[in-house]
């Protein structure tokens, strides 16, 4: 797989973010107008005429592109409604970019959100498209509760300390969080309770599943040689790759739930786009999709941050904390920040923005210069992928 890439060509010169949790204060349009004036406000002197095209993502909170326009009263101008399962924000996002790229517009914002607790359901319960009977009918903690054993049993790690390295990945994500005023979880958690916490699916205690959340984010991107106008600290696209896969996983006697597929594939497009030969080392940060704490843990070495069976290792060591060598959701992650399905992807580039910015407030880094966000949506076997790549410096 190949993609000739957008590096360099395009950039965000705004940005803006609500609050993540249980907004039963606001609608869903509420929190589009509040991300999308969050943004515009980030920018000096911009204002909504200003923008040429949206983007919304939004899994199950509207449809058409009339669930942005009608709330914003959008003059008559594209606004394209997209999906793709927990992804969603990083879609609008990419087709935003895109857009932009090939010089269609000048000035374009992706916008994702999401009202999930107005469902009444705890936990992310939609209907399923029909199919031909073979899908598995599990619900999201009971499909990827089976990374945790399917490891362990693959690289002799025993249950004592696969069950250690899920806690301490839960408990590094509430420690970022803790530190994050928008947050939904802003409390550290002991790891005497976590390990401890009820279960909810096989080996997955409530502390090793993301939190549902309503909430939404904006980016306002333009063309990296405009993009001293409109701010002096924009961040540049370095890389964007998004894919499918065949979904063969839970059909194939070869899948061992050790790995997503489409992760390593969409990885390494992007680090071919960005011109990345070492991820551990070149990368400064990263937003990683861990929806729950095996997740996480897989996808250090699908993203080739640890070597096969050597993750585990790293997520003991701290490697991954905000303090180490590489450190992972510095925000919080899904796990504290929240996970409103059209907002993630967008919240995760947020981190980026403000990481790279120096806008961090306590959990700012040390001079970081490229950031990565991957989103997910769908399951073990079965999935999509993306990857960006971000960086302070136009090369």
């Amino acid at each position: 797989m190949a993609s000739n890439g957008i590096r360099d060509k395009v950039a965000i010169v705004g940005m803006g973010c609500t609050p993540f949790g249980e907004r039963w204060d606001r609608s869903i349009d509420d929190l589009l107008i509040d991300a999308v004036t969050d943004c515009i406000g980030s920018v000096p002197g911009m204002e909504k005429d200003d923008i040429d095209a949206y983007w919304v993502g939004t899994m199950g909170s509207g449809a058409s592109g009339l669930t942005l326009s009608r709330p914003l009263k959008i003059d008559y101008k594209p606004v394209t409604r997209v999906e793709n399962f927990c992804a969603t924000g990083s879609e609008a996002f990419r087709n935003a970019a895109y857009a932009v790229a090939s010089g269609a517009y000048d000035c374009v914002m992706a916008v994702g959100g999401e009202k999930l607790k107005d469902t009444g359901f705890s936990g992310l319960v939609v209907p399923a498209p029909a199919n031909d009977g073979t899908e598995p009918e599990l619900t999201a903690p009971a499909m990827f509760s089976l990374l945790a054993p399917s490891y362990a049993k693959k690289y002799g790690v025993d249950a004592d300390t696969i069950k250690e390295v899920m806690t301490h990945i839960a408990w590094k994500n509430h420690v970022n969080g803790a530190k994050n005023p928008r947050a939904q979880f802003r409390n550290e958690v002991a790891k005497e309770t976590i390990s401890c916490s009820p279960l909810v699916a096989g080996q997955l205690g409530i502390f090793d599943c993301s939190g549902v959340s309503d909430g939404a984010a904006a980016a306002l991107i333009v063309r990296a040689d405009d993009a001293h106008r409109y701010t002096d600290r924009p961040i540049y696209i370095k890389a964007l790759s998004f894919v499918a896969g065949p979904a063969e996983g839970p059909l194939d006697p070869a899948y061992d739930y050790t790995t997503f597929t489409e992760v390593v594939r969409c990885a390494e497009d992007a680090y071919a786009q960005a011109g990345i030969k070492d991820p551990r080392t070149e990368i400064s940060m990263a937003e990683v999709h861990d929806c729950f704490t095996p997740t996480e843990l897989v996808l250090m070495e699908d993203l080739g941050f640890s070597e096969r069976g050597q993750g585990w290792k790293d997520v003991l060591e701290g490697f991954f904390d905000l303090g180490g060598g590489l450190p992972v959701n510095p925000d919080g992650g899904l796990k504290s920040f929240g996970h409103p399905i059209g907002a993630s992807g967008l919240r995760m580039l947020f981190e980026m923005w403000l990481q790279l910015r120096g806008e961090a407030g306590e959990r700012q880094l040390d001079n970081p210069q490229l950031g990565m966000t991957h989103n997910l949506g769908g399951a073990p076997g079965g999935c999509v992928s993306f990857v960006s790549i971000t960086g302070a410096e136009r090369d």
